[in-house]
């Protein structure tokens, strides 16, 4: 059992608590797959600033607008109650998924499974090593699903990094078996074009269904040849998911020309991101639809036949939004927040030189019924908090605080922190709980911050990308009424019907 020590907090904008609480968290780590980590797959090397702009960090720090290097500061409705930290799995922590009292964490080295029972003392059941960024992950049954985004030798988990150029190299989804949390069971490997960058989850019966976004296809690239203007569509037998195949290429952007018929990015459209796929889908079954987030193209579309989704409606915003990332559903699906994320993730956005409109979430309202629906922009939302410029910070991964009536969301925004706003008026959108950490560094830009936090089961739950798995409660009469939802499994890709 190992003792942690949890940084001070301090008063600061709209109050912050004066102490975070202790916490303990028992590491019951099992022995690894039998592989290494991969250099390939590390992070960005850090940026060093100009001596203005560490100059600029450190006035900030003094004069008490941002925290200091690795305070954790948080607003009074919140409380940081556990911390575990990286232990053999030192790459970037990515996306999460949720099964009962465990949660599934993503790692560009792997994925850990915690024990969250007690969700103020999570356990370490197991580490695999598997090296293959992303690693984005989700899980069905008794099934792992993890997605690999860079060029590898192999698809095993001893594989190493190899030129996308290598027509041997591969890159898509891989298949583990959860039955055993304490000795996950590597069953099955599907390649596909251009790899896969992030997978949504489509439950069906005794199958489940795969939607693989991926993008940037090159014609020096035997395996991700333009155009690449639509998603694979992969088939998971429950019972058999050795048999694992993809079953189809959807076409989402038809049109002429080497790319397809999305968005043309620059010169056309300066600053904004070519379509050559999708970043990321949310899918709604309950409703069966779907809304994608495609770098250049946000659309909405209809999954009744999970095989052959079908666009019914697409929206450009070409002088807000970069890079076009993910999509949240509200409970009622007459909304859709979709985020932009500028810079890649590893940019310092949260400034004032940007503004509250760039590197921010875009809020439509979802107008008329069925395959007439239409997208229509509302407001933008970005936290309110200023960042350091050595600070990477950007709209990222969330999901739905159900309370009903409402429209709540918590959100991760790298070194930006955790932001919990609301959207009932999609006009008038606002912050209503934030926690977050200090710059890593006030010389360098170093990457870090809150990949993915989500709400699940009465705690809000982080992955943070350099220091390890967070659980936050917030206590607040506008999310209280959320503790009453009890899932048994939450891919927030997939989103549940929470009051069905």
């Amino acid at each position: 059992m190992t003792l942690l020590n949890v940084p001070r907090t301090r008063r600061r904008r709209l109050g912050v608590t004066a102490a975070a609480g202790g916490l303990l968290a028992a590491l019951l780590t099992a022995v690894p797959a039998a592989a290494t980590p991969d250099p390939g797959d590390a992070p960005p090397a850090p940026k060093e600033m100009s001596k203005s702009a560490q100059a600029e960090a450190r006035e900030a720090i003094a004069q008490g607008e941002i925290p200091a290097q690795d305070e954790i500061v948080h607003s009074d409705n919140i409380r940081h109650v556990a911390h575990v930290p990286k232990d053999v799995l030192t790459g970037t922590n990515s996306d999460l998924a949720f099964q009962g009292r465990y949660a599934f964490a993503g790692n560009y080295d792997g994925f850990t499974v915690y024990d969250i029972s007690n969700p103020k003392a999570p356990k370490t059941v197991s580490q695999v090593l598997c090296p293959g960024s992303q690693n984005d992950i989700s899980v069905s049954g008794d099934l792992l699903f993890l997605s690999t985004d860079s060029s590898r030798s192999d698809d095993s988990c001893n594989s190493t990094t190899q030129p996308v150029t290598e027509k041997s190299s591969w890159e898509g989804m891989k298949v583990f078996d959860i039955s055993d949390k304490r000795n996950p069971r590597y069953v099955a490997a599907v390649e596909t074009a251009c790899g896969s960058h992030t997978h949504t989850l489509v439950p069906e019966g005794k199958n489940v269904y795969l939607y693989v976004s991926s993008y940037s296809p090159n014609a020096a690239y035997p395996d991700c040849q333009p155009p690449h203007d639509g998603i694979s569509v992969i088939k998971v037998p429950r019972k058999a998911p050795h048999k694992a195949a993809v079953v189809g290429f959807p076409v989402l952007f038809p049109g002429e020309g080497p790319d397809g018929g999305g968005n043309p990015g620059g010169p056309t459209n300066p600053g904004v991101s070519k379509t050559t796929g999708c970043h990321d889908i949310t899918v709604l079954p309950s409703k069966d639809l779907a809304a994608g987030a495609c770098m250049g193209d946000g659309i909405l579309f209809s999954i009744k036949n999970p095989e052959r989704p079908k666009v019914i409606d697409r929206v450009q915003d070409n002088v807000n939004f970069a890079f076009w990332h993910s999509a949240t559903f509200n409970q009622k699906a007459n909304k859709i927040v979709f985020t932009d994320e500028l810079g890649g993730g590893g940019a310092a956005t949260c400034n004032a030189e940007i503004g509250p409109n760039r590197g921010a979430n875009g809020i439509y309202d979802v107008v008329g019924k069925g395959d007439r629906s239409k997208l229509v922009f509302r407001s933008y939302y970005k936290i309110p908090r200023h960042q350091a410029d050595t600070e990477n910070c950007v709209a990222h991964n969330g999901s739905l605080i159900p309370v009903k009536g409402k429209d709540l969301m918590v959100q991760a925004w790298y070194q930006g922190g955790v932001s919990v706003w609301d959207f009932t008026d999609s006009s008038k959108p606002k912050e209503i709980a934030y926690f977050e950490r200090g710059p890593l560094s006030t010389d360098q830009l170093v990457t870090g911050g809150s990949w993915s936090a989500y709400y699940y089961n009465g705690y809000i739950y982080s992955n943070d990308i350099a220091k390890g798995f967070d659980v936050l409660k917030i206590d607040d009469r506008r999310t209280d009424p959320a503790r009453k939802i009890h899932l048994r499994e939450l891919n927030t890709q997939t989103q549940p019907d929470y009051f069905d």
